[in-house]
């Protein structure tokens, strides 16, 4: 099994900036495509952000482009997000999950960190 755990979370002001990170346990990081999901308060899971096995390809929903960078260190079995330029929409529980396609449906992805909170005040 591949353990997941995300940290890096908080709170800030809107327009202000937090770095997410997830490490992974195992030595099969780089097999996995890497992926960031969200789910705010009474909705569903959304897709943010994935990332190749090489790092070479990305994807992001459009709600995210311009302010949010996705990457990888597969040498320290790591993926990050770098959150820019926050609003208050972007208050979420944030999730790292390893999956085989780089997707935005969850049902691609096969492990899940626990989540980790993130407020944008207003």
């Amino acid at each position: 099994q591949v353990q997941l755990v995300e940290f890096g979370g908080g709170f800030v002001q809107a327009g202000g900036s937090l770095r997410l990170s997830c490490t992974a346990s195992g030595r099969t990081f780089s097999s996995y495509v890497m992926g960031w999901f969200r789910q705010a308060p009474g909705k569903e899971r959304e897709f943010v952000s994935a990332l190749s096995r090489s790092g070479s390809g990305t994807r992001y929903a459009e709600s995210v482009k311009g302010r949010f960078t996705i990457s990888r260190d597969n040498a320290k079995n790591t993926v990050s997000l770098q959150m820019n330029s926050l609003k208050p929409e972007d208050t979420a529980v944030y999730y790292c999950a390893a999956g085989a396609a780089l997707s935005g449906a969850t049902r691609n992805y096969d492990y899940w960190g626990k989540g980790i909170q993130v407020t944008v005040s207003s």
